[in-house]
């Protein structure tokens, strides 16, 4: 009882330790960020006409700081993929570790296109489409803080959704998860995702539709992709357990 307690006691102690290397890797990150995060936010504002009003100079604070967060979880992302890898890695086989270890560049290329695609498809069309219903009716006039929090709010989960196909690889790779428990809750993770896809976007139904469709064929490639994992772990398993 007492090795068995001791042995909880280590993993949790390293649970910990991993967690707060993650921890000054976002904040070593957000320092880097924020440095240049007034050529950012100029990058980010190049392609809107005029310049954003300010209420006051803790709002200009707050753009500056949450711009420099994102920027930060994005680097961030790497070192907490690996920092879980470290802390799974010894229950795995040495062939698993390699794999599994193959994911981590995966994450984060997935979080770009992902903040990409929101970004540079999602809102733009998000962002005309309500400016346009106050033509000839009101005068628009964008703070920085309703804009970047507006933009921050539509771009961010898509970063973290578009990782779902690598997450649910990996997850099938250790054996979490399988191709057919994935079919089977088709229809609670189509609504779930509806669900995600109506809180994340403005109340109408344009937005709706274009983040609920690649939400849902995000799924559909999930579920593909964890049956080729599946069906190679099988073979593996066979051809190390050939059936006499």
């Amino acid at each position: 009882m007492e090795s068995k307690d001791s042995h909880v006691i280590e993993h949790m102690e390293e649970l910990r330790s991993r967690i707060i290397k993650t921890l000054i890797g976002f904040v070593a990150f957000f320092i880097l960020s924020f440095i240049f995060v007034q050529d950012i936010y100029e990058l980010l504002i190049k392609d809107l006409e005029g310049k954003l009003a300010v209420l006051g100079p803790s709002e200009i604070l707050w753009v500056y700081m949450i711009i420099a967060a994102v920027c930060a979880i994005a680097a961030t992302i790497p070192l907490a993929a690996f920092q879980v890898w470290r802390f799974v890695a010894p229950a795995l086989k040495p062939e698993e570790r390699k794999v599994t270890f193959r994911f981590i560049p995966g994450l984060f290329i997935l979080f770009i296109i992902g903040i990409s695609f929101g970004y540079f498809v999602l809102f733009p069309i998000v962002l005309g489409f309500l400016t346009s219903l106050s033509a000839g009716q009101f005068e628009m006039m964008f703070t920085a803080e309703k804009y970047f929090r507006f933009m921050i709010n539509l771009i961010l989960p898509f970063g973290i959704l578009f990782e779902m196909p690598l997450v649910v690889m990996f997850l099938t790779r250790l054996g979490i998860l399988n191709p057919t428990r994935l079919k089977k809750s088709r229809k609670i993770s189509y609504f779930a995702l509806v669900i995600v896809s109506i809180l994340i976007t403005p109340p109408d139904l344009i937005s709706d539709i274009l983040v609920i469709v690649p939400l849902l064929v995000l799924y559909e490639v999930s579920v593909q992709l964890s049956n080729i994992v599946y069906r190679k772990r099988l073979l593996r398993e066979q051809a190390a357990f050939p059936v006499t």
